[in-house]
């Protein structure tokens, strides 16, 4: 049971109701260039200065760096001149544009597009389907157009996939040894970084992009370096046109975005086309067997509720669509971090 503390000061719930006020806080930080502008400067600088470099008005910028301090993302000095402020380490990994690491491009796209779907979340929940049309003016039937509407949007929507895999993609793709795969179609490949992951980890690896037309066009002009001749390009829609035969088949954050006769559609033309010996590989985050957890994936699958036709998944769940295809010796490895691995086999 609770404490009588607990009931009088329940710190919990205040934490949860200020969530969204920590997110904006890093979200505008990172919109400003806060981070980026420490990092080129390589030294301590004032609130007043940040203002003036970054064009916003002082009192502002000094409360904003204030609670960056508090968030643990600026470090703050307070000598004779005033008080100055830094970056920590974990800011000028992760929250500076120039960083191999840097996740700038998935907050931004959280800052500029998640956050005004789940403006209308309660409205999900209601109804049972995304809110894009609320949130941009975009067909509930087409949740992906708001993502396109122009290249500039598609790829920074692309940039903020790839940022994802900066940090998760090698661990996904080591959680099964793939080295005897060398023809490989990574459907939904977008910007391509998990691709490159792929031949970067399995050298003698050949892997195919398979994604829209207008996908595939900006990441052979934004993304794939000329050079990579291991990695090719196929233009199409995956779920009308055909699948390529090929050994492996990789979906990385694709079946949550559909309910699970789609899925199933995907899955049994992925079948088809699969080499017999060869599989699929699944990249999701999953979620306990009894839906206890993990937080992260929750929040995921509300989200998907919001913006998507689809859910986050049990491994069980992912199990079974992959059976109802035709898949078995259907094997799970979680990675301890955002996403995780599920490889099914076409004998």
């Amino acid at each position: 049971m609770s404490s009588i503390e607990d009931l009088d000061y329940p710190q919990l719930i205040l934490q949860y109701n200020s969530g969204f006020l920590v997110s904006k806080v890093m979200f505008t930080a990172c919109e400003l260039g806060v981070f980026d502008l420490l990092l080129e400067t390589g030294e301590a600088m004032s609130s007043d200065t940040i203002a003036a470099c970054l064009g916003t008005s002082s009192t502002g910028m000094e409360r904003l760096l204030d609670a960056c301090v508090g968030l643990k993302l600026l470090a703050v000095e307070l000598t004779q001149e005033g008080v100055f402020y830094r970056n920590t380490e974990i800011s000028n990994i992760y929250l500076t544009k120039s960083s191999p690491k840097s996740q700038y491009h998935i907050i931004m796209y959280y800052s500029n597009s998640v956050y005004l779907c789940w403006h209308y979340l309660t409205d999900a929940v209601r109804e049972g389907r995304n809110q894009y049309e609320r949130a941009f003016g975009v067909s509930s039937n087409d949740p992906f157009g708001a993502m396109y509407r122009s290249e500039e949007e598609m790829m920074k929507f692309m940039a903020g996939q790839n940022s994802v895999w900066s940090i998760c993609g090698r661990d996904v793709l080591a959680a099964f040894d793939l080295s005897t795969f060398t023809q490989i179609y990574d459907l939904g490949g977008g910007g391509g970084a998990l691709a490159q992951e792929c031949v970067s980890l399995y050298p003698n690896s050949r892997i195919t992009i398979y994604d829209l037309p207008k996908v595939v066009q900006v990441a052979k002009k934004q993304f794939i370096p000329p050079e990579e001749h291991r990695i090719a390009f196929h233009s199409g829609d995956f779920f009308n046109d055909s699948i390529p035969e090929a050994e492996l088949y990789i979906l990385s954050k694709i079946l949550h975005d559909w309910d699970d006769d789609k899925c199933r559609q995907l899955l049994t033309k992925v079948y088809t086309a699969c080499k017999p010996g060869g599989g699929v590989l699944l990249v999701e985050s999953l979620l306990n067997e009894d839906k206890s957890g993990p937080l992260e994936t929750q929040l995921y699958s509300m989200n998907m509720l919001v913006q998507t036709e689809g859910k986050e998944r049990t491994s069980a769940e992912y199990s079974k669509l992959l059976e109802a295809a035709g898949f078995g010796d259907i094997q799970v490895k979680r990675t301890g971090k955002l996403y995780d691995a599920v490889l099914g086999r076409k004998e």
